[in-house]
């Protein structure tokens, strides 16, 4: 007896971490009932396992455990059908959000956090000491100190898969442009002669076919069928993007393949409260190096979606061209003039603008008239397509 609470443990066995976990776990009152504790987790993310270093309460943190998915699920479940709290963190990964899903689905408040640099001053790293780090980050942070991690938006599964598809078509203009490079490499190496773009074109193919010799076209005949069907998946997810926005008017030279890859990257331009949010969201902001009296910046940082970052930039160059009232390049027009160093710079700085102006189009804060921007209809506006 302790404090008006019964302590049970089993002295049978020398005590392991499970029995130092349970044994908080097992305070009752006189009556019988169980406290209810709170237990954070600290999770460091592999395929097949999960390194899981807990704290019960204001307790230690009790040694790193390796966890199966089905275990820590199954734990989770327990402890919240017991009536106990359980809070979870672990970083923001390849593995996507189904162990989030998962874990809120047993119970847990589970938190997915910006990948960081856990500990500043040793420099060791494992899965045992990160999972430890986020532990104490996430006992912090549920104190109060909102700081200690940075909580990103989960995507629903419906936005999840719309984002896959402008990757998705990004992985496959990849894979296009490097099997029409291995064809060029090819002939360059064996003939000394290259092809020209789009060399695996039906009309192409038959003029340049009878130029090769007769070894540089056999390998080139399967890497061809690769091209041509990467090219018809390319096209297809192209016209599947467009179709999202197919009934909405465009800004003239932005493009609806442009616009619907952005919008699938945001996911919800409402959850954004203020201009700082979407420009910061975008990693086009300075870096900075400052004190005191002296204030320096440098290159953006970076710190943001680099899809959406790419998109912004490509559309601004059109944007330049086609929409000569916009507001923004009514504002740099003196600077995109000096030179063509300067003129990359403020192509950078016209992207975070571009990505503000269309948080106020999308969220319907301005129209695109008042933006300087010409619209039209994204059935016949094509611009976009890269």
């Amino acid at each position: 007896m302790q404090n008006g609470h019964t302590l049970v443990v089993n002295m049978k066995n020398k005590p392991t971490l499970h029995d130092e976990v349970e044994l908080n776990n097992s305070i009752v009152r006189g009556n019988g009932a169980v406290v209810p504790q709170h237990f954070k987790l600290g999770l460091d993310v592999e395929l097949r396992k999960v390194a899981v270093a807990i704290q019960c309460g204001q307790g230690l943190i009790g040694l790193t455990q390796k966890f199966s998915l089905p275990q820590l699920i199954g734990w989770v479940k327990q402890k919240v059908a017991a009536g106990h709290t359980v809070d979870t963190v672990y970083e923001c990964c390849g593995f996507g959000y189904t162990l989030h899903e998962q874990l809120v689905g047993a119970g847990a408040h589970s938190i997915v956090t910006t990948p960081m640099r856990l500990n500043l001053e040793r420099r060791r790293k494992n899965d045992r000491m990160d999972a430890r780090e986020l532990c104490l980050r996430l006992a912090r942070y549920v104190a109060g100190q909102k700081d200690e991690l940075r909580p990103i938006r989960i995507p629903s599964r419906a936005e999840q898969q719309r984002r896959e598809l402008g990757r998705q078509r990004e992985f496959w203009k990849r894979q296009l442009r490097r099997l029409e490079n291995h064809g060029r490499a090819l002939r360059i190496e064996h003939e000394h002669e290259t092809l020209s773009a789009g060399w695996a074109g039906p009309r192409k193919w038959k003029q340049i076919a009878p130029q090769c010799s007769n070894f540089v076209r056999e390998q080139l005949e399967p890497v061809m069928e690769q091209i041509r069907a990467a090219k018809a998946q390319l096209d297809r997810l192209t016209r599947e993007i467009e179709a999202l926005v197919g009934d909405e008017k465009i800004p003239l030279g932005l493009g609806a393949l442009t616009v619907s890859l952005v919008d699938a990257e945001v996911c919800d331009w409402k959850r954004f409260v203020h201009r700082k949010a979407v420009g910061s969201y975008t990693g086009c902001c300075p870096s900075e190096h400052s004190s005191g009296g002296v204030q320096r910046f440098g290159a953006i940082d970076r710190h943001g979606n680099k899809h959406v970052r790419v998109l912004l930039v490509e559309a601004v160059w059109r944007l330049l061209r086609w929409q000569p009232s916009w507001h923004a390049r009514q504002k740099y027009l003196q600077k995109l003039r000096v030179g063509a160093s300067l003129k990359k710079k403020m192509a950078v700085a016209l992207a975070r603008q571009l990505a503000i102006d269309l948080w106020r189009w999308r969220t319907g804060r301005t129209s695109a008239a008042e933006l300087g921007w010409t619209v039209a209809s994204a059935a016949t506006e094509s611009l976009g397509t890269k």
